[in-house]
């Protein structure tokens, strides 16, 4: 598989000052169900990786959908000033000058390298193309397409109509680990490491499941029985504001969603799979020990909760996501810190990690801290997610949402005593202050005339049939990737 170079050259670094690698693997559409966070998951290979870091438990998106999520951590700035809030903006298109993540490693001597979904890329339609890259932060990319593109003939489609980057629909697939794209993300990304072992790395290895459609090898189908599998507990919906664009399950039977989630978990071990063949490579190569190892998704995915699937949404399973952090020599590693993070405070973690200069732009707060005292009390900040229209503030134990700056509604949960936000707590008198309070710290949000909020959400119907039947068009009404 041929490799793109791209970027104008730079001066590599004296090997004398070398600092720590960086491995970056991120997941595309995962929550938190995986073995180390509490689910009935088999993901041995995440897991091990969280007992050798710190795992964080309260780590949140800053934007629930892949296109902004993976802007904003990239370049350390909140969706509004990078000003990438849909998925057809580049990181560039508003600060041409922004400088990335792994650019401003490449910038301090680093060799920087891209195997599959790292900026956004539609899924599947971007599989085996650049898609809306950026050739600024990287001396090599590689765009990895396996069999899973060809066999899309043959899914189990729950919601006929509907693009497949939307679609429940999924395939138990008959071809082996490594003839899938993201088998083939994790040699393109081996052969990385193992090519750059002499020199500062900084390697990015993106997955592309368990986006949909979800295609997997049927062993890992054969993992879990459909029979076994619950759907999410039915709970009333506090604010028809905030699922009023997607009828309840997108009209799927509960048999039709266990399948869905049985597709989902499948996904989900056979991409952790293929990151325990990574992590294996980085071992032999005899760079474990000199590499920070970051594991994460973009953004969560709701499976029936609230009657949603997907994302794009201000509920807790969609904005709350993995994150690991292995780093050589920290007090913490194999500890779980319940601080709440953004997935912001990446890019400033990373540079102080190796030891590079702070970028004065960054608008996220380094987590060093908390990978030496994971239980640190003195942390106390909050994570703030958004979506067209809506504004969300996350702390320990609230999360209060504005749609359209409080005028089409506020939410409010206490997540220690109701962590299924069940109870929308805005309206009791007796939380006026604390909804004045978390209020204030929302950024205020200017909406386009003649575009409204509920129009946005609504227009995303991909490749709909004109003969669709309108339950089909009510299905089309999620906002997801193409």
């Amino acid at each position: 598989m041929a490799a793109q170079p791209v970027g104008p050259a730079r001066a590599p670094r004296p090997a004398a000052s070398r600092p720590l690698n960086v491995l970056m693997i991120v997941s595309d559409d995962l929550n938190t169900d995986l073995g180390s966070y509490g689910a009935q998951v088999q993901t041995p290979n995440i897991d091990r990786l969280a007992r050798q870091g710190v795992r964080f438990q309260r780590a949140y998106a800053q934007f629930p959908w892949c296109g902004p999520s993976r802007a904003s951590f990239l370049t350390g700035l909140r969706p509004d000033t990078i000003g990438v809030t849909n998925l057809t903006t580049h990181v560039r298109d508003k600060v041409p000058d922004v400088v990335t993540l792994p650019q401003y490693f490449r910038q301090n001597g680093y060799f920087t390298g891209r195997v599959g979904k790292i900026y956004h890329q539609g899924v599947p339609g971007d599989i085996g193309t650049a898609g809306p890259d950026d050739p600024l932060s990287w001396d090599q990319a590689v765009n990895p397409r396996g069999r899973d593109r060809d066999v899309e003939d043959r899914l189990v489609n729950l919601t006929p109509g509907i693009g497949l980057g939307s679609a429940m629909a999924f395939l138990a697939d008959e071809g082996p680990d490594e003839a899938q794209t993201d088998g083939k993300v994790a040699t393109e990304a081996i052969r990385m490491i193992e090519a750059n072992a002499g020199k500062p790395f900084f390697i990015a290895a993106g997955f592309y499941r368990p986006h949909v459609p979800l295609i997997a090898p049927k062993k890992y189908f054969d993992a879990y029985s459909v029979n076994q599998i619950r759907t999410a507990t039915p709970s009333p919906t506090p604010d028809p504001w905030t699922t009023a664009w997607a009828p309840a399950n997108f009209d799927m039977t509960p048999d039709q969603q266990r399948q869905v989630i049985q597709a989902y978990r499948a996904s989900t071990s056979y991409m952790d799979a293929q990151v325990g063949r990574i992590l294996a490579a980085l071992d032999a190569s005899g760079q474990r020990e000199n590499t920070i190892v970051v594991f994460l998704s973009d953004h969560g995915y709701l499976l029936g909760q609230h009657g949603q699937w997907m994302k794009n949404i201000l509920w807790e399973p969609a904005t709350h996501v993995p994150l690991i952090i292995s780093a050589p020599g920290r007090s913490g590693n194999g500890k779980t810190s319940d601080r709440v993070v953004e997935l912001l405070d990446l890019f400033p973690t990373l540079t102080s990690l190796a030891g590079l200069p702070g970028v004065a732009a960054n608008q996220g707060k380094a987590l060093t801290p908390l990978l030496d005292r994971p239980s640190d009390r003195s942390w106390s900040k909050p994570a703030f997610s958004q979506i067209a229209g809506g504004r969300s503030v996350q702390t320990e134990r609230y999360r209060y949402t504005e749609w359209e700056g409080g005028k089409r509604g506020r939410e409010l949960y206490d997540l220690r005593n109701d962590p299924e936000e069940v109870r929308n707590l805005a309206a009791d008198p007796a939380q006026a202050r604390l909804v004045a309070n978390f209020s204030a710290m929302l950024p205020k949000q200017v909406e386009k005339r003649g575009n409204p909020i509920r129009y946005q959400r609504s227009a995303a119907c991909l490749n709909l049939p004109p003969r669709a039947p309108a339950s089909v068009g009510r299905k089309c009404a999620m906002l997801a990737d193409p």
